[in-house]
């Protein structure tokens, strides 16, 4: 087993600085060595801040890229191209952990997948929403059976006013989609791994276009242009699987509700169900009498000690340097890519995509 990992950066944006980088550095076998980014001002500050006492600085990430002492790659940069440097990566020996969603096409998805295979090298996508407490107290509930058979789950990722106006979000040719791509992906990723179920037959949904329009629009991030905002503002969909279970899918930037709320999930089985709207609720009978239990910042087990993105942060490093598949396995995040691809395809051509 390695002593240390020594981890590349690629994308010292945003999600780097208050995610992965933070958690990278609280791990003591973790060395930060290299970081690349387009503005190379960025890269140099993420490394004056967490880089190791030898890290290098790149604007080109196909540089870093070529120092063979770096084991891993974090990929943080925008969903198009996601796969270009995740597969560059992976021919160059790396192992890869890709931001969220994987591709902006299922096609890339794949071959991300297949270089990973040919290469030897593990992949992940962060999908940190499955190391929060109640979403790992729920995933053993449900691996245990508690809830008996899963024939129905709907995934939100819902903000009534919460359009991202900053970077490349608004751009369809660079992120492929608005809230769909971006939140609903957590959404779904969440409510499949829970029902542990990978294999959607039917999808049926419908992006809109519909408050995205609106000059002068009212909303935390500041108002956003019209004539820039290329993605949907809101999309819905029904997902059927092989075995006849459902899940019914909603996203929103944008969208006139009350009830709001992102990386939640309701599951209904035959023995029990849950939602996470207000804490984790678990609802079901019992010897004929109906029961309701909720739980609301209890200590579920030992995950509570740290963050959702310090443990997905540390899982990963563990994973590597055992030899072992990292918590969410590529193939996973293939299916969650190839449904939100049939979604909007759907939503172009007004009939339901088979897969």
């Amino acid at each position: 087993m390695a002593k240390e990992l020594r981890v590349g950066i690629i994308g010292c944006g945003g999600i780097a600085n208050a995610k992965h980088m933070p958690s990278l550095s609280k791990l003591p076998q973790v060395s930060m060595a290299a970081f690349a980014n387009r503005t190379e001002d960025k890269a140099r500050l993420a490394s004056q801040i967490f880089g190791s006492e030898d890290a290098k600085v790149y604007g080109d990430y196909r540089h870093l890229l070529e120092d063979k002492t770096i084991d891993v790659v974090h990929v943080c940069t925008s969903n198009d191209s996601h796969a270009e440097i995740a597969i560059a990566a992976l021919e160059a020996g790396k192992h890869v952990m890709c931001e969220k969603p994987m591709a902006k096409t299922t096609a890339e998805a794949r071959r991300m997948v297949e270089t990973a295979k040919r290469a030897n090298k593990k992949l992940t996508i962060s999908y940190n929403n499955r190391y929060r407490p109640d979403s790992q107290y729920l995933c053993h509930m449900c691996r245990n059976g508690d809830l008996g058979h899963i024939y129905l789950a709907k995934a939100h990722a819902l903000r009534r006013r919460g359009v991202p106006t900053w970077g490349a979000f608004l751009n369809k040719d660079k992120q492929g989609g608005g809230p769909l791509i971006d939140i609903g992906t957590h959404a779904l990723d969440l409510a499949l791994w829970l029902m542990d179920n990978y294999k959607p037959r039917t999808v049926l949904g419908k992006a809109f276009h519909q408050l995205g329009q609106q000059a002068n629009a009212a909303n935390p991030y500041g108002s956003w242009d019209p004539a820039q905002f290329t993605v949907e503002d809101s999309a819905v969909a029904m997902i059927m699987m092989e075995n006849g279970s459902t899940i019914q899918l909603e996203a929103s930037w944008a969208l006139n509700i009350t009830n709001e709320g992102a990386g939640k999930v309701t599951l209904c089985g035959t023995e029990a169900g849950a939602d996470m709207w207000d804490g984790l609720n678990i609802n079901g009978e019992k010897y004929g009498k109906r029961i309701h239990l909720q739980h609301t910042g209890v200590p579920f087990y030992k995950t509570q000690e740290e963050s959702p993105a310090d443990l997905e942060a540390r899982l990963w490093i563990e994973a590597l340097m055992n030899g072992q598949d990292p918590i969410v396995k590529p193939e996973q995040a293939l299916v969650v890519q190839e449904i939100l691809e049939a979604i909007y395809v759907s939503s172009e051509t007004g009939k339901a995509v088979s897969l």
